[in-house]
């Protein structure tokens, strides 16, 4: 992807909101990431730079958080799944329980109902996803 083609896809990128509260936890989930995994270090810290950071009491409910549970649509396949994310300590996707250190993590963090955004799986394949329903985390409801 030539610079020019890099800019634009940022551009066209929705806005992120992201709790204060977790910010510098993020912040060094991302560059601890870097180390082994670049591609997902660096996109973190690129949603962390871009964010909107606002108190936790100023999160709008429909944001993807911390513990939110998200409902999404892939737009290559057209199946809806349903996740929660987490940090990398609480991660078992057999309860489906997503990391935020995985491409899926990091491309549903701070997005808000009815984004779509751009990101690529761990094998390389580009994909859209759309978010249909944002759950709050229990302790926001």
């Amino acid at each position: 992807m030539s610079s020019k083609q890099k800019l634009l896809a940022i551009q066209a990128e929705p806005p992120v909101c992201l709790d204060a509260a977790y910010v510098d936890r993020l912040s060094g989930l991302a560059f601890s990431a870097a180390k082994k995994s670049p591609e997902i270090g660096n996109r973190l810290l690129n949603e962390i730079d871009r964010a909107e950071v606002l108190p936790t009491d100023q999160m709008s409910a429909d944001v993807v958080n911390i513990g939110s549970t998200v409902t999404f649509r892939d737009e290559v396949t057209c199946r809806s799944q349903t996740v929660t994310l987490v940090l990398p300590k609480d991660a078992d996707i057999g309860r489906g329980f997503v990391s935020v250190l995985t491409p899926i993590g990091v491309a549903l963090l701070g997005l808000s109902e009815s984004a779509t955004i751009s990101w690529q799986t761990l094998d390389g394949e580009d994909r859209r996803l759309t978010i249909v329903r944002v759950k709050p985390p229990a302790s926001c409801e």
